[in-house]
């Protein structure tokens, strides 16, 4: 998606999770900070990683063994320090996104069950795999109304003029099928 944003300014930063109906079709690896009661709740959630002090030491080496990264709020002391490792990757915690929360378990069995994370890039696009090409036509397209309705919610207060410019969507190396966005807004405004 193409948008009428421009990131450099902070109060047109678009960032959001959004949940798939239908999952996106990949298994995430993911990692929970934790101590005590919230690391069994997380294992409990199915977390592949799951670690306090040990598991800053191990990713401050460099070994990265997960896809998804979750951390309750008195572990970001911690994970701070991970910021230079783990911002450029983009698996930061981030409060915003919900990746910062006391609910670990909810929070391990939606990036399990086929949360994608989107942030717009520097161009103002914002793009993310929405299912696979296996998918039935019904449950993909479920999945692109979604993904479209979580980035129009996310629509920031500073973004003026037309918010969505352009929509196309593809397979993996494929090539781009444009869609009219003035369908999308209609049908999205119609349901939302």
């Amino acid at each position: 998606m193409n948008l009428g944003v421009d990131p450099k300014h902070a109060d047109q930063m678009v960032r959001g999770v959004c949940t798939l109906p239908h999952g996106s079709g990949r298994t995430q690896r993911v990692a929970v900070f934790a101590k005590g009661a919230k690391a069994d709740e997380a294992r409990a959630a199915g977390a592949d990683v799951v670690g306090a002090e040990d598991l800053v030491e191990q990713v401050s080496k460099g070994t990265i063994n997960f896809d998804r990264c979750i951390a309750t709020p008195d572990m970001m002391g911690l994970v701070g320090r991970l910021g230079k490792v783990l911002g450029p990757r983009g698996l930061m915690p981030n409060p915003r996104v919900g990746t910062v929360t006391m609910d670990v378990a909810s929070a391990v069995r939606g990036a399990k069950g086929g949360a994608v994370e989107f942030r717009v890039e520097k161009a103002g696009i914002v793009q993310a795999g929405v299912g696979k090409a296996s998918f039935a036509d019904a449950r993909l397209v479920e999945n692109i109304k979604a993904f479209v309705d979580a980035v129009i919610k996310a629509k920031p207060v500073g973004a003026k003029g037309n918010y969505v410019k352009k929509i196309s969507l593809s397979s993996s190396q494929g090539v781009g099928i444009k869609i009219d966005p003035a369908s999308v807004n209609a049908s999205s405004r119609g349901s939302g």
